[in-house]
């Protein structure tokens, strides 16, 4: 662990800089003295961008170097071996021995099933998919050798900063690694991880990769029989725990994990003696026993087409699966990603972001982890309590360039923004809402590719540059939303102060993200342009252009984890993944979701209808909605149970009966006392039952067909949530369990 982001000669968990250089030199190539000299200028002060301090030892420019475009990059070739250094690749002689963990071993096939086998790549001679393959323990490794004083990770804890240089991250990941095969972690093996977001998570994350192992998280709401069903699934040798309370749960399942060596719990003591039970300090001691050599050999048998870590789905519409990705569908993607966000001149050290979503999930596998890496950027790490307040701190402290948050995350900050704003003077008010006025109409002539309104400049200064500063979103570049449907009003409120949303499409099954919106190319309502180097086609469309979304790249997947079915279902014959998810894009390549075919709703009179443009419609007319669900599948016509917006018990997560701000100055205009959910629907207040009905009048009225209008509608006692089961770990709902919950609810609505 580091107590600062300056270099230091120390022993660093007991591992010498004399022998950590050696090993870094040995498995990086060495560049040309004057070309080092021209691509990079040392470590750089960091001070800019790091909160409290935070800094390298050396001085430098603050936005750090230039990464080359290089002929390697744009046209390189399979048969030559390349490695990506400071950014850039950088070219081995032709006919040079390929061997260790950028060599691309022969495969007979382009999926595979078994986490030993590699794959063939999705490699041409010209244009983004001709990147030569690079391994994430070569780019890691090279970072360290590069930048080794530059901060890679900082967590606040007990009110102080604990910070890792890359340096010192590389050292604990290598240690992590030994011990883990002290413990017995054998090759293409489980690491299951399940805690919230930390350094030793990623140190645990990393050193299962370093140790050719595959790294699982499992989502810390599942329960005891979902955490057994990952862990056995990936065979996992050893489990690694945040605290006590995610102990219990493996314990409990323990006789039925049969490939279980050891558990190490990472945060606090261990209150279970138990010889294989270890606390991180007990762990990291472990690798004492382990030579350097072994775990060389670990690496070296290492390749890019070769399976690097696991996610797994989250189950929403079934069992989970254990979604392969290799070394290079996350280098590539990461690569790919950062010239779409940041452009081909993106700079190394001087990208921050903020980790707090759970790294169980793709999305921040890939933002909080292989991201910082591949551009050396800095993670911050949020407090346990990020959700219930303290998010906004840390983003002051960080300062992230990139920061992608689920929709609730943004629904919470307009939600505190707007109760601020009630709380102000007539003149404060008027000046805002000129403003947020100005801020609306000039992002939307901005979308347009058309001249922002008079004021632009001054409502900039006066209230944009300010909100920017207290979120903390002052440096971000990248605005993104994503995992789930986002309303309208939402995105037109960040729009209306200058910060749009910008949002983004993907799946695990490729690696993450296949469309975004960038500030410069973003459509309301819609997920965005495909990435750079990402292809996308839309099958079997009907009379509306609306089609499956299908996925081509290097980014998509190797295959599901033991499940040959379901990845034939997913993977074409022609090397299409198949999403699932209906979409259609428009003239311009921009997508819109429009529904998945699995929640496609066929009614009695055989018409097909698609779930979500209906419930988007009906949110959108009616704000006080927080969730809805459209009923109506081999049924005479549709209906839709609605939850209101209420207040969340911050301790637990769980939406109370008081109803939220919003929903009571919604009520009161309509002359209503009400407080509370239960009050509201016992009493079905005649004045508030019509607004609503008069709502949903106002939907039906974008609707095609008689058979797609919503005929009739109930409001539920208790808002949907992960506790309640009715949505899922990334907030997803879960139709079929609604379904069965709220079955005599649903009946009453077709019997009356």
């Amino acid at each position: 662990m580091a107590e600062a982001c300056e270099g230091s000669s120390k022993l660093v968990n007991g591992c010498s800089e004399e022998n950590v250089a050696v090993r870094l030199q040995d498995i990086a190539i060495e560049t040309d003295e004057a070309k080092n000299k021209a691509d990079w200028n040392g470590p750089l002060d960091t001070s800019r961008h790091l909160a409290n301090g935070v800094k390298g030892q050396h001085d430098s420019e603050q936005n750090g170097p230039t990464a080359p475009v290089t002929p390697a990059l744009q046209n390189g070739h399979a048969h030559v071996r390349e490695r990506q250094l400071s950014g850039g690749f950088i070219r081995a002689k032709p006919g040079d021995p390929l061997e260790g963990p950028d060599e691309v071993v022969p495969a007979t096939d382009y999926w595979t099933c078994d986490p030993e086998q590699p794959v063939k790549l999705n490699m041409s001679d010209d244009g983004p998919w001709s990147a030569a393959p690079v391994s994430v323990v070569s780019i890691f490794t090279e970072r360290a050798r590069k930048f080794p004083d530059h901060c890679a990770m900082v967590v606040k804890r007990d009110e102080r900063l604990i910070k890792w240089t890359y340096h010192e991250y590389y050292i604990d990941a290598r240690k992590a690694a030994k011990s883990l095969i002290k413990l017995g972690l054998e090759p293409a093996h489980g690491v299951a991880i399940i805690g919230f977001n930390s350094p030793e998570w990623f140190i645990a994350d990393m050193g299962a990769i370093l140790a050719g192992g595959l790294a699982a998280g499992i989502y810390t709401t599942n329960s005891p029989d979902a955490c057994q069903y990952v862990a056995n699934d990936c065979k996992a040798n050893v489990i690694v725990v945040e605290n006590d309370q995610q102990l219990q749960k493996i314990l409990s399942v323990r006789d039925q994990l049969p490939h279980l060596k050891a558990i190490v719990q990472y945060i606090g003591d261990v209150k279970v003696k138990d010889p294989n039970i270890y606390n991180w300090k007990q762990f990291m001691e472990l690798a004492h026993d382990v030579p350097e050599a072994v775990l060389d050999e670990r690496i070296r048998m290492q390749a890019p087409n070769k399976c690097c870590l696991l996610i797994y789905t989250s189950g929403t519409t079934g069992t989970p699966k254990g979604v392969m990705l290799s070394h290079d569908n996350i280098m590539w993607t990461a690569s790919m990603c950062t010239r779409t966000f940041f452009g081909e001149d993106y700079r190394l050290c001087s990208h921050s972001v903020v980790s707090y979503l759970p790294l169980s999930h793709v999305a921040a596998q890939m933002i909080d982890m292989m991201f910082p890496i591949f551009v050396a950027g800095t993670t911050f790490f949020a407090r346990p309590d990020a959700l219930k307040g303290t998010l906004v701190d840390t983003l002051r402290e960080a300062r992230p360039t990139l920061f992608l948050g689920v929709p609730r995350v943004f629904e919470k900050m307009q939600e505190k923004m707007m109760a601020v704003g009630r709380t102000m003077s007539d003149l404060q008010r008027r000046v805002a809402g000129w403003a947020k006025d100005i801020g609306l109409r000039g992002n939307m002539a901005l979308m347009k590719g058309e001249s922002v309104p008079w004021g632009w400049t001054l409502a900039n200064a006066l209230i944009f540059k300010k909100i920017a500063r207290n979120l903390g979103l002052d440096r971000c570049e990248a605005l993104l939303v994503g995992a789930a449907p986002i309303p309208r009003e939402t995105l037109e409120y960040f729009m209306s102060i200058n910060l749009p949303l910008m949002e983004l499409y993907g799946m695990s099954e490729c690696s993450g993200p296949e469309t975004v919106s960038k500030p410069d190319s973003y459509l309301i309502g819609s997920v965005g342009k495909v990435i750079v180097g990402g292809k996308i086609k839309l099958a079997n469309c009907d009379a509306e252009n609306n089609g499956e979304i299908c996925m081509g790249g290097r980014h998509v997947f190797m295959g599901y984890l033991s499940n040959p079915e379901k990845t034939k279902e997913a993977i074409d014959d022609e090397g299409w993944l198949h999403s699932g998810d209906v979409g259609k894009l428009n003239e311009d390549g921009f997508l819109f979701i429009t529904g998945r075919i699995k929640e496609l709703i066929i009614t009695a009179g055989g018409e097909n209808v698609a779930p979500v443009p209906i419930e988007d419609n009906v949110k959108e007319q009616l704000p006080i909605l927080s969730n809805v669900m459209l009923i109506g599948d081999r049924r005479k016509f549709l209906s839709m149970l609605m939850t209101l917006k209420v207040n969340v018990n911050e301790d637990t997560g769980e939406p109370t009966d008081d109803l939220a701000a919003v929903t009571l100055d919604w009520l009161k205009a309509l002359g209503c006392t009400a407080t509370k959910v239960t009050e509201l629907v016992n009493s079905k207040d005649e004045r508030v039952y019509k607004a609503i009905q008069e709502g949903v009048k106002r939907a039906n009225l974008k609707s095609v067909s008689n058979a797609q209008k919503v005929q009739k509608w109930t409001v539920l006692p208790a808002d949907f949530s992960i506790h309640g089961g009715e949505l899922g770990p990334t907030l997803k709902l879960k139709r079929s369990f609604v379904d069965q919950k709220y079955t005599d609810v649903i009946e009453a609505l077709y019997s009356e």
